[in-house]
């Protein structure tokens, strides 16, 4: 956290531009040898197994892509007239049998499962809606509303508005209307007027309007508001993170960060999530599953490279520290090779 901390402020001060970047850094690929029908087979057999083979489950549903296991799925089903995640809910158990389901689900499924699963019975875990909203593109956004509806008869933000309040409500409603601007193109005229909005709004009065920084936050795009942050240095001997951290407090405060870190660095974001369900006692495991398996195909290579940046150590050893059985061996297949 504190490591992080640093980073952020170092926002004012640095000049680079972010670049747009074309490269995979997925840890999962896919299979060049695959054959759904194959595999559907090897799954059968590993799951009638007396003791259910494990080993079996890993190597075909971890080393496989999103793509092909849902190819997967449909064999499965055509052969034995059962779906699959059912067959494998009654073989597994635990957090291995949480990560196995998860992986068969489409990421607009997977979004739309943990957006329901954190307005699910008492409380609500805001920091779910937050990380999911605040991270996801608008095309990522609108697929997990179309799902989220098909799936549970919902609109996505009716459900939201029943469960959250204030200005948290109106930053998750923003961003869930997924029109979030994601130019590439910076605006520094623009960018230096919203800095010294976000300043007036803040630091340089008593209370803060709030509405001012969601606004911001919420309808800039990353490359825009990387910008905004170092033009807030002019105004600001603090950085804008450390002026949020002692102007808000609780939900909001944590939904804003996660907008200002994934904004500067989405990767080592992720990375800080990861230290802290792994930190202290007890592990968030609903954290580790939710992160590892949702980034496996779009940055988890970064997040390990700026896990071991930020924290010394890879994450692999971390997650062998803090996990154990057939949930330890799945996620690190998932990593990949350190």
């Amino acid at each position: 956290m504190a490591f992080f901390k640093k980073f952020i402020n170092k926002i004012s001060n640095d000049d680079s531009s972010k670049v747009m970047e074309t490269a995979y850094f997925g840890t999962v690929k896919p299979d060049p040898n695959f054959n759904g029908q194959n595999d559907a087979a090897k799954l059968k057999k590993a799951i009638e197994t007396k003791g259910v083979d494990e080993a079996t489950i890993v190597e075909v549903i971890a080393k496989r892509s999103n793509a092909q296991r849902q190819q997967i799925k449909e064999a499965y089903q055509q052969s034995t007239g059962k779906p699959l995640a059912d067959a494998l809910k009654k073989a597994l158990k635990s957090d291995f049998e949480e990560v196995v389901l998860a992986l068969l689900m489409t990421p607009p499924e997977y979004d739309a499962f943990e957006m329901k699963r954190a307005m699910k019975g008492l409380g609500t875990k805001e920091a779910v809606l937050s990380e999911i909203l605040g991270t996801r593109s608008n095309k990522e956004i609108t697929a997990m509303k179309n799902t989220f509806k098909e799936g549970y008869g919902q609109l996505l933000d009716e459900q939201i508005k029943g469960e959250v309040s204030g200005d948290l409500e109106n930053t998750l409603l923003a961003l869930c209307k997924a029109t979030r601007s994601e130019d590439h193109n910076i605006d520094d005229g623009l960018a230096k007027s919203d800095a010294k909005a976000l300043f007036e709004a803040g630091e340089n009065r008593v209370g803060t309007v709030c509405s001012v920084l969601i606004d911001v936050l919420t309808t800039r795009s990353e490359a825009q508001l990387c910008k905004i942050f170092q033009h807030y240095g002019k105004y600001s001997k603090q950085g804008l993170a450390k002026v949020l951290e002692s102007e808000l407090h609780g939900d909001l405060e944590d939904c804003l960060m996660a907008l200002v870190k994934s904004a500067w660095n989405k990767p080592a974001f992720f990375a800080e999530k990861l230290h802290l369900a792994m930190k202290g006692l007890g592990t968030n495991t609903d954290t580790l599953t939710r992160i590892i398996v949702s980034r496996s195909e779009i940055d988890l290579l970064k997040i390990i490279q700026e896990y071991k940046r930020m924290y010394g150590k890879p994450l692999q050893e971390a997650i062998l520290q803090e996990t154990s059985g057939d949930y330890e061996k799945i996620l690190l297949t998932l990593c990949g090779t350190q």
